[in-house]
């Protein structure tokens, strides 16, 4: 074999776990961290074995690609709703990284990453769930195409920490004020339709989700009851089938009524919504608002009109107190009031 072509491994210990990592001209570093200096050594022979057999050799694989195989993948078992956060997550990457070459994804282009969904007004905590999401795709579609990926993404995690860029969920307490809220409504009205500010309000009326918003159709109306029947409403333990009826209270059923009848009640994409939100909040100089916390404020609101927990729970979906109380800001002054 010519000089330079041959694989060479190197394993280091980092934080009490050893890196190895094979690098081959005419390859993107291939690299992996084990619990143990033994693994290590083995995987990285191993993969040394499998480069001079040319057995990682392949054609270059853009990331949209990868996203595409993830979605067949998926819809063999789960499909991904075209109303889910999943879905939008799916598109962003797609949108800021599809281009890439997956085994030549650096730090730097998650880096970049991070920053421009930072601007987009995208928390730390939504930006690591972004990346997650990216290493779920690049693990589960470059093994259906049994191709070997360098783990770009755990290298890159610890700089996207260290920025800020990356981080915890949190407890939120950030609630709009009535005026903040006001002036959000009259320049979406202004600058991007009546349709984008009315679904703004039903957000708080209704203390639901965006993609739930979005994706209410008319027929999902009982008109008699002053019920809207959310579809497949999120859950961590029954991902699909669970269906819910919630109870359209003044405030929301006035709202509705004022929505042009077709197919869907608000016929705008979850992701633009949140766009045009957060272009608003920027515009209006409001900081540190995002279209989520619409969902905190109608659960707070709710607490606050007197109703008790399991009524709330009923329009929020929650099914339990210590998930319900994650999206309640109360506030103490208010307990003076008659």
């Amino acid at each position: 074999m010519a000089s330079g072509t041959v694989a060479v491994a190197s394993i280091i210990e980092i934080n009490g776990k050893w890196r190895a990592q094979v690098r081959r001209k005419g390859h993107a570093p291939i690299t992996k961290t084990h619990r143990t200096k033994t693994a290590a050594i083995a995987w990285a022979k191993d993969i040394e074995a499998k480069l001079e057999r040319g057995e990682l050799a392949g054609p270059a694989v853009a990331i949209c690609d990868l996203i595409k195989t993830y979605r067949k993948l998926r819809d063999t078992a789960r499909p991904i709703r075209d109303d889910s956060t999943e879905h939008y997550t799916l598109k962003t990457l797609e949108r800021l990284l599809g281009d890439i070459e997956a085994a030549k994804l650096s730090t730097e282009d998650l880096v970049t990453f991070a920053k421009v969904r930072k601007d987009e007004g995208a928390g730390p905590y939504t930006v690591n769930c972004d990346i997650s999401k990216l290493s779920t795709v690049l693990r589960y579609a470059a093994s259906s195409k049994n191709l070997l990926l360098p783990d770009s993404i755990g290298i890159a995690r610890p700089l996207l920490s260290h920025l800020g860029l990356i981080g915890g969920g949190g407890k939120r307490e950030r609630r709009p004020t009535e005026d903040e809220l006001n002036r959000i409504v009259a320049h979406l009205t202004n600058g991007r339709g009546l349709v984008y500010a009315e679904a703004v309000l039903f957000a708080v009326a209704t203390a639901m989700r965006r993609g739930e918003i979005c994706a209410l159709k008319w027929e999902d109306i009982d008109e008699t009851k002053k019920l809207a029947l959310i579809r497949d409403r999120k859950d961590p333990r029954q991902k699909v089938g669970n269906n819910q009826w919630i109870p359209l209270l003044p405030a929301a059923w006035t709202i509705l009524q004022r929505q042009p009848r077709g197919d869907r009640v608000f016929p705008i994409e979850p992701g633009t919504l949140s766009k045009y939100f957060t272009e608003s909040c920027r515009a209006l100089s409001i900081p540190d608002l995002h279209l989520h916390d619409m969902r905190h404020e109608g659960t707070s609101q709710l607490f606050e009109s007197g109703l008790e927990i399991q009524q709330v729970a009923l329009v929020t979906g929650h099914k339990s107190w210590h998930n319900l109380r994650r999206y309640t800001q109360l506030k103490p002054e208010d307990l003076h009031k008659d």
